[in-house]
Order: C-alpha cells, then structure tokens, then sequence
C-alpha cells in the first residue's frame, strides 16, 4: 500500500472517531478534504471491517474485567461482595459501597462503565457512516443495540448519534418505553440481514432473537423499576422467539456443566454469543483471566505462589445454601456437591490434576494437585468460610480465608505464561432462553409448560426435578422453589442477577450484608462527567 494511501486511511478512522464521539473543533480543511463519500470509497469493504472488527473488540473490556459490567450487575446483589482484605481490595471502600447499595454518582466503576459502553455504542455507530454492507450494518446495529441496553438497564437512558446528525449539537438521549422501544426496533431492523453462517463469536440471528428476549421480558421493567409489569403481547414475542431457537435443534446442553466455560469453549453446545477472548486489541491477560484471578487465593496454584490470584471475590452463604432444594440445609461440604452439577466441587480434567482445583463453589479446605493441604501466606491452613464480616472488612486470622470462593472458569494455566486465555466469555447462552421462555410461560398463567422446561434444565445438571414452581418469593430472596432461584443456580456470575432481582422486584429486599435500601439504587447515577459534556442527559432522582 502506498504511504499517501495509508495516512488517508487513517485520517479517514480518526475523522469517524472524533466525530461519533461529539468533537465540534474540528479541522475545517481536513472536513472539506475528506467527504464521506470519499472516506467510504477509500475505506471500501476492508476497511469497513476493520472498523467492525474494532466495534467488536469494545467488548471485551466491560464485559469480561472484574470492575467493570460484571461488578455492577453481580457485586449490587446477593451473588457477589468483595471483601476488604487488610490493604486489599479496600480502593477507598469502592467495593463494599457497591454491595451495600451506598454509592454516589462520582462512584469509578459507575462511571468507567458508562463511558465504556458508550465507546461500543459510538464505534458501532461509526461502521453505520461508511457504506456498510447488509450484513455489516446489521452487526453494527446489533452491537450497538447490545451497549444500549446495558446502558438503558443501568442508567435508565443513553445518548444516541446517527450517521449525518448535526455534529454541533449534543447526542439525543432516549430513556424508559421510548429507549427500549429504539432498541427494539434496531434489532428487528438487522435480524434479516445477519448471517445464518456467522458463528457464536459473531452477531448471529439467534443471538439477535436472545437480546430481543431480553427486551421484551425487561420492557416494563424500564418503564416502572418500582413495580414492574409484563405486557402479554411482550411475553408471547419472548414465547415464540424463544421456541424458534429451541426448536431449531441447533444447541443442546452440556454433559459437564462447567465445559460451557473451560479453556478452548469455542464449540460449547450451549454458546450462543460470545466474545472471543483471543482476539481484538482487549485479548490479554487481563481480559478474562480476571474471572478466576479475583477470586483464587494467592497460593490458589502451587507452581505461581504466590500470584496465583487476587483473593478477593466471594458469593454470600444464603445464595449457595440455594442450591438445596429440600428442607435439608446444606452442609457446605462436599456432600453438597450431590446436590446439582452446578455446584461444583468435582474433579475436573484439565484443572484438578493441575492444581487442585475443583471448579464451582470452593468451600472449606483446598488442595493442590498432590492431594495436599493448601496454606495462606501466614501459614493457617487455607479453608474458605462461609462467614464474613458484617462490615465486610477482614481482620487477624480471617483476613485470607473468609468468603465462599467461585469458579465459572475452569482456569487456562497456560495463560499464566503471558498471552490471551483460551476461555472465551458467555454472553448468551442456550439455558437462559430456555428460562426465559419459561418465565414468560408463568407470566402469561402457564405453569405447568415452565416447570417441564425448568425440571428438563434440572436433569440435564444432576439436580433433582422440582415437584412444584413460583416465579419469586417476595418475603425470601434465596426461596429455593422459585424460578428466581434457578436463574440463580443456572447462571450465577455470568452478568444477568442484578437485572433479574430488578424484573422479580425484589432488588431492594434486604439480603446477607446489605440490610436496607434507598429506591434510587434501583437505577445507577449518571456520570457528573457525563452530564457536564451532555446537557441532554438527565440526573436519575435522588443522586
């Protein structure tokens, strides 16, 4: 390629850049130089992938660092906390605010989160500008949509600039019916024109169908957060494009529930949408590394003690005490582990004679791969506990062993050796339409269909049909007998519970660590940063 070409090229992606991101002083030269028509033609298909490919790229760091998305919608509910350990993990409180629901709108990750996502939502916009293809402008439009209703669920609005707006005056800002109904209408707009042949690392028609789901079961609650509703025309739209997928044959579920999740994931049997870790200019090793990394301990692996983890991350005992359906406690214990696959604390190849490590919930005393007792760095013996502080501020013997440990990911220890893991992240997964379908199913007065979807769910992980089925207990958060519980069991720390106790209405019910709540967390505050540089944007009552 010739010098000239490639500086043109170039100029050409910062123009996009600057322009989606709502720059106003820009060089009049350079505008009048480059027109868009002469910036589509230079970039042409190539070039119009490149900007795609980078669109898909802005994915991996909000969705798979652990201070990003995943804290916001895990550590704000019953699955997740962090713990201040001594002097880690205390960053100024930043953690434990998120658990107790006591944050501001000056809060690091509230506002790194917002303007993350909003780079997918301007970057995605970008590939809109320069004559796409069909197919191209459908998965631009796809991940756009997906950035925004990360933000319309969080924020309760985002900004929004078309190819040719005005670029002198600020970004539109859609919120509540209006905003979901732009979503809405952006994905129905590009499932036509996705490709069937894309697969689960690319916007696909099924992944479409998933996020619209989404839409449809979550529509009410962005509406009215304090008491949701679920219109039946919305619930029959989550029926039937739920059952295309079901019924196309194309996903079943796992032997193992952890394979889902394990080093070399790409062909999971249940994978609908993910994002491929090792590739885009995110895949490193803080990428999705950090989902075993925050929470093992440092001596978590004998060959990298003591960097084997961040020790930091835990689930509450009342949420793992869940996965007993009976009115038998749970022991959290390894008899426990005949409760439900999901669970966890079985020998896993690949990871158990490497280290030890049994993946899912790590409970009580660990052990290397020799079978041998693990220590903590003051050399007490390392046996999680389900107890933690009720300020959640570790001190003395306790300070490296309280908290219930878990593990999504098997871990790649190849990874440890630099390089990006070979674990790719579950966006979307075929389970979670299946339960999906089936709250629509309860939601619409059909019981009996859910719970055969449920307990077809239930066998598939070991765990033991259910005889009878609610859709949420409003006096009891971890009530093991709803369909609130099994979302839970199915798809803990995959980035969907805050979401979930939101629909439920049980957001602001007190759990283990967080006794009382202010209606106001159940939307995040705009960014103070984002206000000041957008008058369109709106602060959310009571911040």
């Amino acid at each position: 390629m010739k010098p000239n070409n490639m500086i043109k090229k170039f100029a050409a992606s910062l123009f996009a850049v600057l322009a989606m991101t709502g720059c106003t002083k820009l060089d009049e030269n350079l505008g009048s130089t480059l027109t868009n028509s002469q910036v589509s033609n230079a970039l042409g298909s190539a070039g119009v992938g490149l900007l795609l490919s980078a669109a898909y790229a802005d994915l991996g760091g909000p969705l798979t660092s652990q201070d990003q998305v995943f804290s916001l919608m895990e550590n704000t509910t019953d699955e997740s906390l962090v713990p201040t350990r001594g002097g880690d993990w205390d960053d100024n409180g930043v953690w434990r605010v998120m658990h107790n629901h006591t944050w501001n709108a000056d809060h690091g990750q509230i506002t790194s989160v917002f303007n993350s996502l909003n780079k997918i939502n301007f970057d995605a916009t970008n590939v809109l500008g320069f004559q796409p293809s069909a197919s191209q402008a459908a998965e631009a439009r796809f991940i756009r949509a997906l950035a925004l209703y990360y933000l319309l669920d969080l924020y309760g609005q985002f900004p929004i600039r078309n190819p040719g707006d005005n670029l002198l005056l600020a970004p539109v800002v859609k919120s509540g019916a209006d905003a979901a109904n732009f979503i809405i209408a952006e994905l129905n707009a590009a499932l036509p024109n996705l490709p069937a042949s894309n697969g689960s690392n690319k916007a696909n028609p099924d992944a479409c169908r998933v996020l619209l789901m989404k839409c449809y079961l979550q529509k009410g609650t962005w509406t009215n957060r304090a008491a949701p509703t679920f219109d039946a025309a919305d619930m029959n739209q989550v029926i039937t494009l739920g059952n295309a997928i079901i019924n196309s044959g194309k996903y079943s579920y796992e032997a193992n529930y952890f394979d889902n999740f394990k080093p070399g994931n790409d062909n999971a049997k249940e994978a609908i949408f993910r994002y491929d870790n090792t590739a885009g200019v995110s895949a490193n090793n803080s990428g999705i590394g950090a989902r075993w990394n925050m929470t093992l301990h440092y001596n978590s692996w004998t060959p990298n003690n003591p960097n084997a983890g961040w020790n930091g991350f835990s689930t509450i005992g009342d949420f793992y005490a869940s996965f007993n359906t009976t009115v038998a406690p749970t022991v959290y214990g390894p008899a426990d582990t005949l409760l439900d696959g999901r669970i966890g604390g079985r020998y896993y190849a690949g990871t158990t004679p490497i280290s030890g490590l049994r993946p899912g919930f790590l409970v009580n005393q660990q052990f290397n791969e020799n079978g041998v007792a693990i220590k903590d760095r003051k050399g007490n013996p390392l046996a999680y506990d389900k107890t933690i502080a009720s300020n959640m501020i570790e001190t003395g013997n306790n300070l490296e062993v309280t908290g219930i440990r878990v593990i999504k990911y098997p871990p790649d220890y190849t990874q440890y050796g630099g390089g990006p893991a070979g674990n790719d992240l579950m966006i979307f997964r075929y389970p979670d339409v299946v339960l999906m379908v089936a709250e629509a199913q309860m939601r619409t007065g059909n019981t009996a269909a859910a719970l055969t979807l449920v307990n077809g769910l239930r066998t598939a992980r070991g765990a033991t049909p259910l005889a009878s089925i609610t859709l949420v207990n409003t006096s009891n958060v971890e009530d093991p007998g709803t369909l609130l519980a099994e979302r839970g069991r199915e798809l803990y720390w995959e980035s969907v519970r805050r979401t979930d106790l939101q629909r439920f209405g049980v957001y602001l019910k007190p759990w283990q660590y967080k006794p009382t709540d202010d209606p106001k967390n159940l939307i995040f505050p705009v960014p103070n940063s984002a206000l000041a540089a957008n008058p369109n944007l709106k602060q959310n009552p009571g911040y």
